[in-house]
C-alpha cells in the first residue's frame, strides 16, 4: 500500500481547521497529516479532546462543485481501517519489529 503526501487543506487552511457539528458548535482541529491513497485525499485531524484520549480524526477530502474542500466522514469500516492502518505505518514506521 503506498501513499502519497499532500498538502492541499494546509495550503487552503493553515495547520488549525475549524469544523461545525449538527448543532452549529464549532471545534478547532489541527491537522496532523495529508496523504492520497487510491482516488483520494485524506486527512488526519486532533482536537484537543482526542488528544486527551490519544486518537484522531481520519476524514475524505473532497472538492464542492465551488471548487472549496470539504471533509467527508469515511462511513465505509473497510475504507477507515484501511486508511488508519497507512496513517499508523507513516507515524509508527518500526511498530511492527517490535
Amino acid at each position: 500500500m503506498s501513499t502519497t503526501p499532500s498538502d492541499v487543506l494546509r495550503k487552503a487552511y493553515g495547520d488549525d481547521i475549524i469544523l461545525f457539528d449538527e448543532q452549529n458548535e464549532s471545534t478547532v482541529y489541527h491537522l496532523l497529516k495529508e496523504f492520497v491513497y487510491g482516488d483520494y485525499t485524506y486527512a488526519v485531524l486532533q482536537s484537543d479532546a482526542l488528544k486527551k484520549e490519544d486518537d484522531v480524526a481520519v476524514f475524505r477530502v473532497i472538492t464542492d462543485a465551488d471548487g472549496q474542500y470539504e471533509l467527508e466522514t469515511i462511513e465505509d469500516d473497510d475504507e477507515w481501517e484501511t486508511v488508519s492502518e497507512l496513517y499508523d505505518e507513516m507515524v509508527f514506521p518500526d511498530q511492527d519489529d517490535v
